[in-house]
């Protein structure tokens, strides 16, 4: 079962999300699909997923007896975690997931490599003080000066970009080399990359510039871009 949505989506993973958390994902994204024990924090907040994936090995069996057996669609995959059986069967423009960062901190790096595994999915990952996309070939931002901007490589990549503090033009990034980590905007900044492995990373308050300049981003990468 693959659910098909011509609107954004909030996917709901199982770390424990504060209600403003949430509210800010369903502002932008009021279809909710669950990864595992997510449709318990789903549940939580009085909202029901309209689909739950994963291997359930954590949702709890009030959630079970709660939901439609209907939307229940336990995958047995072993290799690949919820928030990855999630990506691969759910197709929208725009993803927004919470409860899938903080706690344990193995979770937290595995959806990092999910984001850069799913290069076609647009999807925005909301933690309480920080939230992370992987970023487009290329995306303007209105920041304020001062805000901060993160880049993280999940592999060699390089990049250009005008308004921020300590520009990236000729460095070669790379997870045990060159990072990007606490840099800062000095207004508006404009990012150019050239391969789906840059996460980039922002305060969350910044969440509805970010949604506004991926929608109007018209760069995309190819599904098959993270083989290369």
């Amino acid at each position: 079962m693959t659910v098909h949505s011509k609107t954004p989506v909030t996917l709901i993973g199982g770390v424990p999300v504060s209600a403003a958390l949430l509210d800010a994902a369903l502002r932008h994204a009021t279809e909710i699909v669950a990864a595992d024990s997510g449709a318990d924090r789903a549940l939580d907040h009085g909202v029901t997923p309209r689909a739950v994936f994963g291997d359930f090995d954590s949702i709890s069996d009030e959630a079970r007896a709660r939901l439609d057996p209907a939307t229940l669609h336990p995958m047995a995959d072993q290799d690949s975690t919820d928030f990855d059986k999630c990506l691969r069967r759910v197709t929208a423009p725009l993803l927004l997931g919470v409860g899938f960062c903080g706690a344990r901190l193995d979770h937290q790096m595995a959806a990092c490599n999910t984001l850069v595994r799913h290069p076609a999915q647009r999807c925005i990952l909301l933690g309480e003080t920080d939230l992370m996309v992987l970023c487009p070939p290329a995306i303007h931002l209105p920041l304020a000066a001062g805000c901060r901007v993160s880049l993280f490589p999940m592999g060699a990549v390089e990049g250009a970009s005008d308004g921020l503090q300590w520009p990236i033009g000729g460095l070669n990034f790379a997870p045990d080399g060159c990072v990007g980590t606490s840099n800062a905007a000095l207004g508006p900044v404009h990012l150019t990359i050239t391969a789906p492995k840059m996460l980039l990373m922002l305060p969350v308050e910044m969440l509805d510039i970010l949604v506004t300049s991926l929608f109007e981003s018209a760069s995309h990468w190819p599904a098959a871009a993270a083989a290369r």
